[in-house]
C-alpha cells in the first residue's frame, strides 16, 4: 500500500467482551445486569459469548445499565482516549478522524452498522453509517431514548414510524425525529443503500415537554411565485387618447 493510501481499519466490534469484563470487575451476576438493563439473562449470555449482535437501542440500554459510556462497548483491546483537560483550555479540543468505510462493525437483522469515532468517550451524539434491510428482514420497529437525525447517502429508503405514514427518502433527503417513537429505515430496490444517522443518547425533548404547547400554532407558508403574481395589485387600464380631427 502506498504512503498516500492509509490503511483502512474496519473491525468487527465485540461489545460482549466489554460487558463481561465490566460485570466481572464489579462482581455482578447476569441476573443483576438483567435488572439494570431490562434485557433478559439469555440475551445477555448470548451477547457475552458473541452469539448476538446488538442494535443501537440495546447498546444504549446496556451502557446506561452498566453506567459506562456507549463508546466503551467498542473499546475492547484498544486504548480509550479521554477528552483534553477543558479546565486548562476552556474547551476539550478533541478530534476523531475516520477514513471512508472505517469504524466498528455490528451486523444485525435490522441494519448493517459501522460506528465512527468510537475511541472518544462522553460524546454528545453517536454517528452511525447504516445499510438498511428489506421489510422481510427487519422485524419490529426500533425505539430508544433521545433524538435522531438521518440523511440518505445512497439509494432510496422508506422511512416508517408508528405515528406517521411511511415516507420515501432519496439520496440527499433527511429526517429529524424523536427516536423514542418506533421507527425503521427500509431499503427500496435492489441497489446499494447507505444512511448516515446521528443519535443523541439522552432523553428526548418531547419527553421533557418541549416545545411548550401553544393555543394556536402559527403556520407560516412561503408563497410561491404564482401566488405573488396573483396577489400583486392590478395595474390600472391604459387609456388611449383619441385624436381630434
Amino acid at each position: 500500500m502506498s504512503d498516500s493510501q492509509p490503511e483502512i481499519l474496519n473491525l468487527p466490534a465485540r461489545p460482549g467482551a466489554v460487558v463481561r469484563a465490566v460485570r466481572e470487575e464489579r462482581g455482578w451476576t447476569l441476573a443483576e445486569v438483567s435488572e439494570r438493563t431490562g434485557l433478559s439473562i439469555s440475551t445477555l449470555s448470548k451477547v457475552e459469548n458473541d452469539k448476538m449482535s446488538l442494535t443501537y437501542d440495546k447498546l444504549s440500554r446496556i451502557s446506561k445499565g452498566l453506567a459506562i459510556d456507549i463508546g466503551q462497548l467498542f473499546a475492547a483491546g484498544s486504548t480509550l482516549h479521554e477528552a483534553a483537560p477543558s479546565r486548562v483550555l476552556g474547551f476539550s479540543g478533541r478530534r476523531s478522524l475516520s477514513r471512508s468505510g472505517e469504524g466498528s462493525v455490528i451486523d444485525t437483522p435490522n441494519y448493517g452498522h459501522v460506528y465512527s469515532a468510537t475511541e472518544l468517550l462522553n460524546k454528545q451524539m453517536v454517528p452511525i453509517f447504516g445499510q438498511p434491510r428489506t421489510l422481510a428482514e427487519f422485524g419490529e420497529l426500533l425505539r430508544h431514548s433521545g433524538e435522531e437525525f438521518s440523511v440518505v447517502l445512497e439509494g432510496a429508503v422508506m422511512f416508517h414510524t408508528e405515528l406517521y405514514a411511511p415516507v420515501l427518502l432519496h439520496a440527499g433527503d433527511s429526517v429529524y425525529f424523536d427516536s423514542s417513537m418506533g421507527h425503521a429505515y427500509l431499503r427500496v430496490g435492489d441497489g446499494p443503500c447507505r444512511v448516515l444517522t446521528v443519535c443523541s443518547d439522552g432523553p428526548s425533548l418531547a419527553a421533557a415537554g418541549y416545545p411548550p404547547a401553544m393555543d394556536e400554532p402559527l403556520l407560516v407558508r412561503v408563497p410561491a411565485s404564482e401566488d405573488l403574481a396573483a396577489s400583486a395589485p392590478a395595474k390600472p387600464p391604459t387609456r388611449t387618447k383619441t385624436r381630434k380631427r
